[in-house]
């Protein structure tokens, strides 16, 4: 059995024919008898030294060298409870679901959910004090690399979390305190004082261990507020944009992030140097040079991230690693285009001619989450392990540049995936969102035949009480849509109630729910200004207007700025439109932010027009 990068210290048996393993290396792996890894376990942020499964169920629990018991629910880490030790050697759970550890100050502890064997509250009380008078070593890489003057003082602490275990660090007369969240009890619980914090230099901190190996830093990336944290770890040695690069792969998080991580990376390692850059304008879509409407991507001589979709319009054949040779181009300022204040800065951002697509993903995870969901689907909704290849077959023709054209058989079988209960749907919808890009997968689901049971079914998850994956990923494939004539075609005759059941997914507060709905508003952009229908303009500010009122992300708010600069080009009646919704109003905070620069260069494009 080959995975590990490091010493195996256990094993839990899950059923007769899976198990799971924890490693020096930090992760915990799920195993088929027959030697395939089904599953990689992210969390601990160092040695894990023990794991127990819960009884008649596949949730479990480790510990580790990270000073932590982490409780495991649907593959996700759904707890994190801190210990007033550094190593908490072994943890079991009993038969009634208690959770049992013991650690490195010699003391064992029992865990419960059970109020009647809970502990007293004096005695509940004394763990907490013990815990808050804990020394925590920054060097474990568990909390990130800290700078003492950059933390916020006691008021950090008003705010609650979002998320349970989230920790935060506040410096209280000179010290640092960490805090760590807890739903149940809705408060903030001091965790320890973090030591030695005073902004740890390579030549101070020495080296940090991570998933088994030595790193300069470790650094935390908060990524999403509501989502998990991410570790990074880098080297001095290493190039910080290729590093910020394969994080995000790692991670299958945005490519959008490309810039701010690297940046990022750059602020907090001082003294690196970036690469040589080009002094050319770069398009802040496809990072290829100047943007020039109506150009072929094949021009560009830097196939440099988009800071959209992480690789420009989606393209059969094109080369998987090119973005890793654009090390020092901003997918994002266009780099050489705002060096100087003195430069003038040209609109490189609207009218956009290209639809942005989703295409970030990790097929293996993807396969992993079907055939984990697809073992408990009732019988009527099971896939065969036929289906399951055949559905192999199709995202590796439709992810890897294959020059296989999708089969039939694979689109009935990815039809009745996605026609699974919503609870347990969106790896298929996942599947489907990718595989539409496909030209094949695009004209058949969009031809006349299927694409009204097409739209039904992807218009039944934008719910706003429904999941929020399912909401996000009908959102993505809709999007994905417009790579084809067909696709736009169908979009397009049915953008009145597209649009009426996609607004409605503004209400919650889902960055990426948000992201995906401007992306969609600016896919309708983009068709709307090359056919120049005001009626369908109208419907196309008014869902503008009403999303900028509730959206606070940034990427967010970007894609809207593009999809208002797009339709009000060269039209006044679009320009009038838009006054009268008092959209020049709404968006002029935004010609004051800081970062990202193309937020408030494409906002000030947009005040000009209007």
């Amino acid at each position: 059995y080959k995975g590990h990068e490091d010493c195996v210290r256990g094993l839990a048996i899950l059923s007769e024919m899976e198990f799971l393993s924890c490693s020096n290396d930090a992760t915990v792996r799920r195993w088929q008898i027959s030697g395939e890894c089904l599953q990689v376990y992210y969390g601990h942020t160092n040695y894990i030294y023990s794991i127990s499964v819960f009884p008649q169920c596949k949730d479990f629990v480790t510990s580790g060298e990270d000073r932590s018991l982490r409780i495991w629910k649907q593959g996700e880490c759904a707890q994190t409870i801190r210990l007033p030790a550094q190593s908490v050697w072994c943890c079991c759970v009993l038969d009634n679901g208690d959770i049992v550890v013991g650690a490195s100050d010699g003391i064992i502890r029992v865990f419960t959910e059970s109020l009647e064997r809970a502990a007293s509250g004096e005695e509940i009380q004394a763990f907490e004090n013990e815990l808050s008078q804990t020394s925590i070593d920054p060097k474990t890489g568990d909390l990130g690399d800290i700078n003492v003057d950059d933390l916020p003082g006691r008021e950090h602490l008003k705010d609650p979390g979002t998320r349970d275990g989230q920790t935060r660090l506040i410096k209280e007369n000179g010290k640092v305190e960490a805090y760590q969240w807890s739903v149940s009890e809705g408060r903030w619980i001091k965790i320890g004082d973090v030591v030695g914090s005073s902004g740890a230099t390579q030549q101070t901190s020495g080296k940090v261990l991570f998933e088994g190996k030595e790193y300069d830093y470790v650094f935390t990336i908060d990524v999403n507020e509501s989502g998990p944290s991410y570790k990074l770890p880098y080297n001095i040695t290493d190039d910080p944009w290729l590093t910020a690069y394969n994080f995000l792969q790692k991670n299958d998080l945005n490519p959008m992030f490309l810039d701010q991580v690297a940046k990022f990376i750059m602020d907090n390692t001082k003294g690196q140097t970036l690469l040589s850059t080009s002094t050319q304008y770069s398009d802040p879509f496809t990072g290829a040079g100047r943007y020039v409407p109506g150009s072929s991507s094949g021009s560009s001589t830097i196939p440099a991230a988009d800071p959209f979709t992480g690789a420009g319009r989606y393209v059969p054949g094109s080369a998987s690693n090119a973005v890793a040779s654009v090390a020092g181009v901003d997918p994002y300022t266009g780099m050489g285009a705002y060096q100087s204040a003195a430069a003038k800065v040209e609109n490189i951002y609207f009218p956009k001619q290209d639809a942005v697509t989703f295409d970030q993903a990790n097929p293996t995870q993807i396969l992993g989450k079907l055939k984990e969901l697809n073992g408990s689907a009732t019988e009527e909704h099971k896939l065969t392990e036929d289906d399951l290849i055949i559905l192999e077959k199709l995202l590796s023709a439709t992810c890897n540049n294959s020059t296989e054209t999708p089969t039939a058989q694979q689109l009935e079988t990815l039809w009745r995936a996605i026609n699974w209960p919503e609870d347990i749907v969106f790896p298929a919808l996942d599947i489907l969102r990718l595989s539409v890009r496909h030209p094949t997968v695009n004209e058949n689901f969009c031809s006349e035949k299927d694409q009204v049971q097409f739209i039904v079914l992807l218009l039944k998850f934008l719910n706003p009480k429904g999941k929020q994956a399912n909401q996000l990923l009908a959102l993505r494939a809709l999007c994905n849509c417009f790579v084809t004539q067909a696709g736009q075609k169908l979009m397009m005759e049915q953008r009145g109630e597209i649009m009426t059941q996609a607004i409605e997914m503004k209400s919650g507060t889902n960055k990426s729910i948000h992201i995906a709905l401007a992306t969609l508003t600016l896919n309708y952009a983009v068709c709307l200004h090359k056919v120049n229908n005001i009626e369908g303009k109208a419907q196309c500010l008014s869902v503008i207007s009403t999303v900028m009122e509730v959206v606070q992300d940034l990427e967010a708010v970007f894609r809207l700025l593009v999809a208002l600069g797009t339709l009000i080009s060269d039209d006044t009646s679009a320009v009038q439109l838009a006054k009268s919704l008092g959209v020049d109003s709404q968006i002029k905070k935004y010609a004051s932010v800081s970062e990202p620069a193309k937020v408030k260069e494409c906002c000030r494009f947009v005040l000009n027009l209007l």
